[in-house]
């Protein structure tokens, strides 16, 4: 079990070449993953900040949008999202995400190795 606030919080500068900063709360210690499982962790955009556009090859990705709003790219559609809603990017497309709202955009992010 991790709780909240114990949980190390990381910063990464322009995210897959996207604007701003993006702030990931590793939910699990790596050695808990298991074999399938590359990335399951909080991840917060401030207004204006994005996961700029990516590729997944031989993974999943799925976003399960907690609050805030904002742009999914879903392999070059623009997708509105808002809390409640879930995107995936499956083996071999693309995507990104960019905060279009006034307050912070936080998702939970899952990538799964095949």
């Amino acid at each position: 079990m991790t709780k909240s606030g114990d949980r190390p919080i990381k910063h990464s500068e322009r995210p897959h070449g996207g604007a701003g900063f993006v702030s990931i709360e590793d939910l699990l210690e790596k050695e808990q993953l298991g074999g399938h499982c590359k990335f399951f962790a909080q991840v917060t955009l401030k207004p204006s900040c994005e996961v700029g556009h990516h590729e997944h090859h031989d993974e999943v990705e799925a976003y399960y949008i907690l609050s805030g709003n904002g742009m999914y790219d879903d392999n070059g559609r623009a997708v509105a999202v808002e809390p409640g809603d879930v995107v995936f990017c499956k083996d071999g497309d693309g995507h990104g995400i960019k905060n279009t709202g006034t307050c912070d955009l936080v998702f939970i992010a899952l990538i799964l190795v095949r």
